[in-house]
């Protein structure tokens, strides 16, 4: 497969041409890769308009994803969330959309920014974790038809911070039977289309899709894609690009699409085999991890989720542990220790997991902090964002409306949504997750 933007840019490295533009550094500099970071000079294309190399390697990941068009974005998942709500709000009259509750906060800023109505889905049986909400085909048919109007998307994000994979085809079929579109977010699931069963959301139905190219694959960190389905009944593909335009740099990274346009390469060659090696050795490692009492969470297939609580532990004394062995987890709270793998990882990595929870001991189940109910409405979120604002600490928050997305990061997950009216249950969350202070209208 081409790889026309690295291409470009090497060629251009070696031409020893003067460079009488930005940036400043002008190909030398203390990093190392300053020679092959450039702007959008003659030939090298615009990722707000591409007609050549760009265009040319979106292509190539467009047939790879098996998209209507893959849209790359220097601006991470962010941009990409970003961008649907805003194509999905210019298709519909209604100002609702309805999401599942363990929204990015990018959702949330995305909201605000559109003036758009956020209405919760919940789990059936009550409320999840802050990082879980698995919703039914059942739950979503009840939210539709209990709501004053179509909303202009259904938004879930599947793969979740745990691990957990949501019914994607099923919700996209209830959805698209209201004339709703599917919009997922699948930032850490963007491998799931080179699985040897496919299980990226665009295959499973979603109309729209993000991927953060650099979480579970090989892109530089602010590297994703913006997917639109081939069957989708929508024609977000017409001004996709200028929506990713409204929420991103102009001077987007050309180290970042080299990095987008190197990796179409080896997604096209040895990608698929080195992954299904790699989710084989993960599953092994649960096994033996499961064999010694440590108990790990069903999840999607590239990372390892250990329920803490359930051994009577902390996220926080597993980390700890893992650290102890030079292995460094992707995330730790009170209840859950989180580690994401790929075929990058040599067999070090696993031999240290295994190192570090020998003669693991579990105690007494403990029951883990579960989704706080949401607060009362009292201003919409684009209203909470530009109010006054006060900082007070959490323990004094109560009774307030939250002005700012509170959230510990990762994983980024709202505790209660600007506009909310914070409760004792809410202060006691954030208390629980380490946010010592909140914005709060003033």
């Amino acid at each position: 497969m081409t790889t026309p933007i690295a291409g470009f840019v090497r060629a251009y490295a070696a031409s020893g041409t003067a460079r009488l533009h930005m940036p400043g550094h002008k190909g030398v500099g203390p990093m190392g890769c300053e020679q092959v970071d450039i702007t959008e000079i003659h030939g090298a294309d615009d990722l707000s308009c591409p007609e050549g190399i760009i265009a040319e390697s979106e292509d190539n990941a467009s047939a790879l994803f098996a998209s209507r068009h893959t849209f790359y974005s220097t601006g991470g998942s962010s941009q990409c969330v970003k961008a649907m709500l805003l194509l999905c709000a210019r298709r519909s009259q209604s100002r609702l959309i309805l999401a599942a509750r363990n929204a990015h906060k990018s959702f949330i800023h995305a909201c605000a920014l559109l003036d758009l109505l956020p209405e919760w889905l919940y789990p059936d049986g009550g409320a999840g974790s802050l990082c879980a909400c698995p919703v039914t085909p059942e739950a979503l048919r009840r939210a539709l038809d209990e709501l004053s109007e179509r909303p202009c998307a259904v938004y879930i994000t599947s793969p979740d911070y745990l691990g957990g994979m949501q019914d994607v085809a099923a919700l996209a079929a209830v959805a698209h039977e209201y004339g709703v579109p599917l919009l997922v977010d699948n930032a850490h699931g963007a491998y799931l289309r080179f699985l040897p069963r496919d299980s990226h959301p665009i295959s499973l139905g979603a109309d729209l899709c993000c991927d953060s190219a650099h979480k579970t694959l090989g892109a530089l960190t602010g590297g994703a894609y913006l997917h639109v389905s081939p069957a989708s009944a929508w024609d977000f593909e017409s001004d996709a690009r200028e929506a990713l335009t409204v929420f991103g740099s102009s001077s987007p990274s050309y180290l970042i699409m080299q990095s987008l346009d190197l990796l179409n390469e080896h997604l096209a060659g040895s990608y698929r085999g080195e992954l299904a090696a790699c989710t084989e050795r993960l599953d092994a490692l649960r096994a033996a991890l499961g064999r010694v009492g440590v108990p790990v969470e069903d999840s999607d297939p590239l990372r390892l989720t250990i329920a803490a609580h359930r051994a009577g532990t902390t996220g926080f004394e597993l980390a700890a542990a893992l650290r102890a062995h030079r292995a460094e987890p992707e995330f730790a709270d009170r209840d859950y220790l989180v580690m994401m793998f790929t075929p990058d990882l040599d067999a070090s990595a696993y031999e240290r997991v295994l190192s570090a929870f020998a003669g693991f001991a579990p105690g007494a189940y403990r029951e883990p902090m579960s989704l706080p109910s949401p607060g009362r409405r009292v201003l919409t979120p684009r209203e909470a964002l530009l109010a006054r604002r006060e900082t007070v600490p959490v323990s004094e928050a109560a009774g307030r409306v939250i002005a700012s997305v509170a959230v510990s990061c990762p994983p980024a997950i709202p505790v209660a949504v600007m506009g909310e009216e914070l409760t004792a249950e809410h202060a006691a969350a954030m208390a629980a997750l380490g946010i010592e202070a909140v914005d709060v209208v003033r």
